[in-house]
């Protein structure tokens, strides 16, 4: 993700605020923005505060990299070690930053002009003009607003408070589609578009007469590929809504290994498949990385919960899809994509909240099938 943050102080010292803007960096799409006043400061200081709102908004957001980009050549400079931190009031600002860098695997730094950064800029501004009066301080964008902390309070049966997580959270109940040839024969199975076999077509009617006893399921939201759809429309047949597909949520683009075995691949492109292995942004040949997925699902994820926010949504989908969406609510690294075993139609449930906290309450069960 790309970091955009600013600061500024009208007076110096003087009134001061900070802006930040967390962007995907393959789309440039703004996933948050964060604005708040830090009263009476210097416009350092109130840089500092904008680049520690950013790093933590993209924490929130499980950035594993982050490209900052500031006006403040001071920050700049300091963060990336080039300068030393001298003022006192600079240093604890700098060791927090610091110390949130070191969450991510990889934290950049580069210095912007002024008009790159006009976002920030113009949320720095709102923050010291005291437009923020009233407002949740670093708020989501698209999150909810208005509700008072005695509000939250009066919601406690619906909030788990051992985790701090407010608000009506939207759980999302993770289907695996059914059985196809290429599922049976262990064979890399991707964009190819394969229909379910008999017994692929028992699994998920065995699965949807499971889901059809929630009663509170506002959407079936499927993968565009055959086996996905064929999935969900035996869930929509036994709940009587209507599938509607997602791009977001297709397999991996394997590339050149479709329909290869992991023996086949191995053979075809030694190197590559061994650091594909071990590396999320390794691509196979033609094909799309992890990294690239875990992107694209964040996205998608994003523009379900604009539109189904708050309420029980199926998602069917991919092994790499749900593994991405179960790595992503947990908040954990990489190495889960290769540690994760998901069955044909194994359930998962996992609940995202409007605050940035997440819940997995299933992984990967098959009881149905029983």
């Amino acid at each position: 993700m790309i970091v955009e943050a600013d600061g500024g102080s009208r007076g110096n010292p003087g009134p001061a605020g900070y802006g930040a803007v967390v962007r995907d960096k393959l789309t440039g799409e703004t996933l948050a923005e964060r604005k708040g006043s830090v009263g009476v400061a210097t416009n350092n200081v109130a840089e500092y505060q904008g680049l520690i709102a950013g790093l933590r908004a993209a924490r929130e957001l499980n950035a594993e990299t982050v490209d900052v980009r500031m006006d403040s050549k001071l920050v700049v400079e300091q963060m990336a070690g080039r300068w030393k931190i001298k003022h006192p009031s600079m240093q604890p600002l700098a060791l927090e930053a610091q110390q949130l860098a070191r969450t991510f695997q990889k934290v950049t730094y580069e210095w912007i002009p002024r008009e790159r950064n006009r976002q920030a800029d113009r949320l720095a501004n709102e923050a010291m003009d005291g437009e923020t009066k009233g407002e949740a301080k670093g708020q989501i964008k698209g999150e909810p607003q208005g509700e008072s902390k005695a509000d939250e309070s009066k919601e406690g049966d619906k909030q788990p408070h051992w985790s701090g997580a407010t608000g009506d959270p939207t759980r999302l109940i993770l289907l695996r589609h059914g059985q196809t040839r290429l599922s049976v024969e262990r064979r890399y199975s991707g964009r190819g578009d394969h229909p379910l076999t008999e017994l692929g077509l028992e699994q998920a009617s065995k699965a949807a007469q499971r889901l059809s006893k929630v009663d509170d399921i506002a959407a079936i939201i499927s993968s565009p590929l055959q086996r996905t759809v064929q999935t969900a429309q035996k869930l929509g047949e036994a709940t009587g809504l209507e599938v509607i597909t997602h791009q977001g949520l297709i397999e991996t683009d394997f590339g050149t290994w479709e329909g290869l075995t992991f023996a086949e691949a191995a053979r075809q492109d030694p190197e590559i498949h061994r650091r594909w292995l071990g590396d999320t942004s390794v691509r196979p040949p033609e094909g799309e990385s992890f990294d690239e997925v875990n992107a694209r699902v964040r996205k998608a994820r994003s523009e379900i919960i604009a539109k189904f926010g708050g309420k029980t949504l199926v998602l069917v989908s991919h092994v790499t899809p749900i593994k991405t969406l179960l790595r992503q609510a947990l908040d954990v690294g990489p190495q889960f994509l290769f540690r994760m075993h998901l069955d044909l139609t194994g359930v998962s449930i996992a609940e995202f909240y409007p605050d940035g906290h997440a819940s997995v309450k299933l992984v990967n069960d098959t009881s149905h099938l029983g």
